[in-house]
């Protein structure tokens, strides 16, 4: 019975010697082996170099830059749905891409709108990038940058930047008087950076207020003698905030606590006299009215 198994293992080992035969042989062909031509050699047809490997198609289209880049700009943004903000990203580039004419001022503001809206203003170093490339979008790529940007752009922007939140037609009318400039003026970078993260915080202490005034009451009314006691408290906070101007007034969010606001609402409830009801519009006219009276004109 041994004897059975000898030619058994021989022609095991014969066809396992002639697979491995036939693998050795194929590794090192080429791609011309299957018919296609290797990287940089010329094709069957003589008409010339191939298109080269993945990696050479991908850097020759341009196509690892542009990726790279929006992986760039993904991790100084750090969005909360990156995968949304890569397909704006490039549904943006495709749209900029397909004028045949160069961009106009319409263009111009709402790719510049874009970029600023990029990256929220806490994160400092994207914001002042995007920032610094919506400044160049609007100087025309950068020429004479020292020059500025034209005040009537700079303005326009500013208005669009105040439309995206929820902040009163009024308080951003008040804010947009305080740092805009004439419209023949050259605006230089920093004024411009001032504007624009001014109006960032602007759209965001509304946001903040709105909240607050969520806890005080149900629907679009609460207690009067709640909401002045709240606002007290913020004007408090506003004017205890350090730091430069405009982010410090963020400050006050971080002041606002829990145990500050739950004072502040216990002293008002323990006044006898009956509270009137205030609506949701009229507490963020005044709340964001403390936040415009913080600001300094641009000069």
């Amino acid at each position: 019975m041994a004897a059975s198994k000898l030619p058994a293992r021989a022609e095991a080992r014969s066809k396992m010697a002639a697979y491995e035969k036939r693998r050795a042989a194929a590794a090192p062909v080429s791609a011309g082996g299957s018919g296609l031509p290797e990287p940089g050699r010329a094709a069957p047809g003589g008409s010339g170099p191939a298109e080269g490997s993945a990696a050479e198609f991908l850097l020759r289209a341009g196509v690892t830059a542009m990726v790279r880049e929006a992986l760039l700009k993904v991790l100084e943004a750090r969005p909360a749905e990156p995968v949304s903000f890569l397909a704006e990203y490039f549904e943006r580039l495709v749209l900029a891409e397909a004028a045949a004419e160069p961009p106009g001022p319409p263009q111009r503001l709402a790719r510049a709108l874009w970029y600023v809206c990029l990256a929220h203003h806490s994160h400092r170093t994207a914001f002042d990038s995007n920032t610094g490339a919506a400044y160049e979008v609007l100087g025309c790529g950068g020429r004479r940058r020292a020059a500025g940007v034209d005040g009537r752009l700079y303005s326009e922007l500013l208005r669009r930047i105040c439309q995206r939140g929820a902040a009163p037609a009024e308080a951003a009318a008040e804010l947009l008087r305080r740092v805009r400039c004439r419209d023949h003026e050259a605006v230089p970078f920093d004024v411009f950076r001032y504007g624009v993260l001014t109006c960032c915080v602007l759209l965001e202490f509304a946001a903040k207020a709105d909240a607050l005034f969520a806890v005080l009451g149900a629907g679009d009314s609460a207690d009067s003698r709640l909401c002045q006691a709240v606002l007290r408290a913020l004007e408090d906070a506003l004017g205890a905030g350090h730091g430069p101007r405009p982010g410090r007034y963020l400050e006050a969010g971080s002041r606002l606590g829990p145990d500050r606001l739950a004072l502040a609402m216990d002293q008002a409830l323990q006044e006898r006299k009956m509270g009137s009801s205030m609506s949701r519009e009229e507490f963020l006219s005044k709340a964001t009215a403390l936040f415009i009276a913080k600001v300094k004109p641009v000069e």
